[in-house]
């Protein structure tokens, strides 16, 4: 390390958290300075903040935030949405990328062309928005906090209205250069053109707006591109128009000089016609791009407008985006609940069908918590907002749509490689076979040269090369998210098609995760003094199956104590002190730690075992006491679901912490083969390895607490959406709907997507690939070049839209 600093090195600030006193500073600052191109570091406690000089051509700032995780810290980082405006390629896209990923405290910035925006994950206490915003328009762009965009579909508006104006403009003006063109064919003779149309001071007229006030928008992109030492499409399409203008303009010249009654053939036409085709291009774009958002507009559609809260004894209308939390709303029969919260008085039927696809009305009453945007049947309901604004369930479910919308799938990346070095050298062929054209194989004759040289050019925008991945993301994840499947990134639906191993937890994901009290064995001669202990005892524990039990005794009418301590045994089962007894209730594992004698229980244990019940030995003070079993239900549709894993080639298997025989006995009845039973919450992240290690791609299933670090460790983690918060946002994909027919169907819609940017990669590159070696032997005429390029870009996005009508 150096003690002195270098040359290049550069300094940033980092917002550290979890620190707790000085001696964790210390650590951090020991951990930065032994990394390999960090001169210097210093971490403050009281501010939580390290200051590092570093070498950026050793480190950059990904590695020391990693190296800070490994500690067991963290670092502050935030997200920022930007509305980026002048992108007009492929090629915009990525130098915007990696001029924004350059930047000293930016961790990761993607720029999706199809959305036109850019998502940058950065430290704010190295780079500000407006730091990022100056970036991008050093690059000859404009970028706009999402935030502050007052409609991003009325931006989108007034770009179609300026785009159709342009376009109007264009082909007005274009339309007499066209005449005169198809009247220079010999097989068009019979056609009638007025004299002043082959006139070429006429044309110069017609083709001068066009070229300079239509066009240019290209001048000022290639301008922009240039002087930042790159090329977009801007810098095609000016080269081509300004070539065969400026050609025309020479030619008309030489006419003047000549007193030549007959005119020569002028090129003004190819100039103009290629303009208007570029424009009808980016306005059937534009026009295809609205439509892949269109998943984002019907979630919004689904948001309630108004809500009618009391306020100081008051009923009023306010907009919804105005309700706070703790306010009481009414809601009215045949209304949209507005946000999420608490049912305080009233009782009703619910239409959940938007969030679960339960078509079924829920029964509401007090207590019972109610979702935004669900619709309230028949009776009258007063709700206490507990979520409001961007914290309600259908505000993350867009959300999370929106993220993977504008997220990149690795796929990308080869596009991104191509399209950043493409122009460059669409331009040298350009230059190269116009100069073989003009030398060697038709010596002399420029006009010839030059409009091959306009046709390669023309034909090699990689405009489609940017949408084929991006389109298909948007419309393959908006369609999904109507399927109630939520990916949360495009390397989720990327990696998803891959699996070929699926791990599915049983209770809460195979089973509806609502067992119910069965059998109550006693041994003690007072069966309700037994079961009063166990109630108060399983009262404290989350399990789905603890519930089971205390509600079956509840409906006893057995009133529960208080518990003096209570300990969840994970796994095994739970431990609690009831009015000053110890009460064990669990597994044989947990009976055998306590050293409790269960032998002549383990006959009727097995037999309630077999019938896919799952029993708990009782204990109380170290003697057995008896066992209660409880039953959980199959989901209806589990068994169709496996069955549909089954013909997609996956292999099926249900892992849970429950004894094997209930397993097995759930397991036979949904048709699954592979059953890992007995495995305790940290082992199940262990059953995911294992199936790695053998070449698996394997998907975890689950919706508890106890899943979380299985979901994290699995290729691919999918939370079903009834479950908890933490295993949602553990997983990668969030199933909403709670049906185990949302798995086939997030596997169906991966491989779709998939095979759908394979299409547009294959189809985009196909039309640069054909195309050029078709312009470089003369067969293309430019503005048949034009039509194909404009073809290209638009047939990529259509073809993308079909996702959105993909059944499943």
């Amino acid at each position: 390390m150096s003690a002195t600093k270098s040359a290049a090195a550069e300094q940033t600030t980092m917002q550290i958290t979890g620190m707790t006193c000085a001696a964790c500073a210390n650590r951090i600052e020991k951990g930065l300075k032994k990394i390999e191109g960090v001169e210097d570091a210093n971490v403050n406690f009281a501010l939580e903040r390290a200051s590092v000089t570093y070498d950026p051509n050793l480190v950059d700032l990904p590695t020391m935030e990693q190296q800070i995780e490994k500690l067991g810290y963290g670092t502050l980082k935030d997200t920022i949405d930007l509305q980026i405006t002048g992108m007009t390629c492929a090629a915009c896209a990525t130098r915007i990328e990696k001029g924004l990923n350059k930047m000293a405290g930016v961790t990761k910035a993607n720029v999706n062309l199809a959305l036109e925006t850019a998502r940058v994950e950065y430290n704010p206490a190295s780079v500000s928005v407006s730091d990022m915003q100056k970036k991008v328009e050093q690059l000859g762009y404009k970028a706009t906090a999402k935030s502050e965009v007052a409609d991003p579909e009325e931006h989108r508006r007034h770009e179609v209205r300026r785009q159709k104006r342009s376009l109007w403009i264009s082909a007005i003006l274009s339309f007499p250069l066209l005449w005169s063109m198809v009247a220079h064919f010999s097989f068009m003779s019979w056609i009638w053109s007025p004299a002043i149309i082959m006139n070429p001071w006429f044309q110069l007229a017609l083709a001068t707006p066009v070229q300079f006030y239509i066009g240019w928008r290209f001048y000022e992109g290639s301008y922009k591109a240039l002087r930042n030492k790159s090329a977009n499409m801007d810098v095609l399409i000016a080269l081509g128009t300004s070539a065969a203008y400026f050609y025309s303009i020479y030619l008309t010249l030489e006419w003047m000089g000549q007193s030549v009654s007959e005119p020569p053939a002028m090129y003004y036409e190819v100039s103009s016609i290629l303009i208007t085709l570029v424009l009808l291009g980016k306005l059937f774009e534009i026009l295809a791009k609205g439509r892949t958002s269109e998943a984002i507009k019907k979630l919004m559609g689904l948001q309630a407008k108004t809500a009618l809260v009391v306020r100081d004894g008051q009923e009023i209308a306010i907009p919804v985006e105005e309700v706070v939390a703790g306010d009481i709303v009414l809601v009215k029969p045949g209304e949209k609940v507005p946000v999420d919260g608490e049912v305080v008085e009233g009782s009703s039927a619910v239409d959940e069908s938007m969030l679960t696809g339960e078509s079924i009305p829920v029964d509401k009453r007090n207590g019972d918590h109610v979702i935004g945007a669900t619709i309230n049947k028949n009776g009258m309901l007063r709700v206490k907002a507990t979520k409001v604004g961007k914290e309600t369930a259908l505000a993350q479910i867009i959300k999370v749509v929106e993220e993977a919308q504008g997220s990149k799938a690795p796929i990308q990346r080869v596009a991104d490689v191509i399209s950043g070095i493409f122009v460059p050298i669409v331009v040298g062929i350009a230059v190269v076979v116009s100069l073989l054209w003009y030398f060697v194989i038709k010596p002399g004759e420029f006009a010839n040269a030059l409009e091959i040289g306009i046709a390669i050019l023309v034909i090699a925008c990689p405009c489609a090369l940017g949408l084929a991945t991006p389109t298909s993301i948007m419309a393959g994840s908006g369609r999904a998210a109507e399927l109630g499947v939520l990916f949360k990134g495009g390397e989720h639906l990327e990696g998803t098609h891959k699996i070929n191993a699926i791990i599915l937890d049983k209770t809460g994901t195979v089973t509806k995760g609502k067992p119910e009290l069965t059998d109550v064995v006693d041994v003690t001669g007072n069966e309700a003094a037994l079961l009063r202990l166990v109630g108060a005892a399983e009262k404290n524990s989350e399990h789905p199956l603890a519930e089971a039990i205390v509600s079956g005794i509840l409906d006893k009418g057995i009133e529960l104590p208080g518990t003096e301590q209570f300990e969840a045994v994970p796994g095994f089962g739970i431990r609690a002190v009831v009015e000053g007894k110890e009460v064990l209730a669990g597994t044989r594992k947990l009976m055998a730690q306590y050293n409790v004698a269960v032998a002549g229980a383990l006959a009727m244990m097995e037999e309630l075992e077999q019938a896919g019940k799952t029993a708990m030995l009782i204990a109380v003070d170290g003697q057995y006491a008896g066992l209660v079993a409880v039953a959980d239900t199959i989901k209806e549709t589990s068994a169709e679901a496996v069955a549909r894993l089954k013909q997609m080639g996956i292999q099926v298997i249900m892992i849970t912490g429950d004894n094997k025989r209930t397993a097995e006995a759930i397991a036979k009845q949904v048709g699954i083969e592979h059953v890992l039973a007995e495995v305790l919450p940290e082992g199940k992240a262990d059953e995911v390895k294992k199936l790695q290690a053998q070449g698996m791609t394997v998907a975890m299933v689950g919706d508890g607490i106890n899943d979380a670090p299985a979901l994290a460790m699995a290729d691919i983690g999918m939370a079903v959406g009834t479950g908890t918060d933490v295993a949602m946002e553990a997983a990668d994909v969030t199933l909403m709907r709670g049906d185990l027919n949302s798995i086939p169907d997030a596997i169906y819609m991966s491989r779709k997507t998939m095979t759908n940017i394979r299409q547009n990669l294959f189809w985009a590159l196909a039309y640069n690939s054909i195309g050029i070696p078709i312009a470089a032997i003369g067969l293309l005429a430019p503005w048949v070049a034009g039509a194909a390029m404009a073809l290209s870009s638009v047939s990529v996005v259509l073809n993308a839209l079909r996702l959105q009508r993909v059944k499943v």
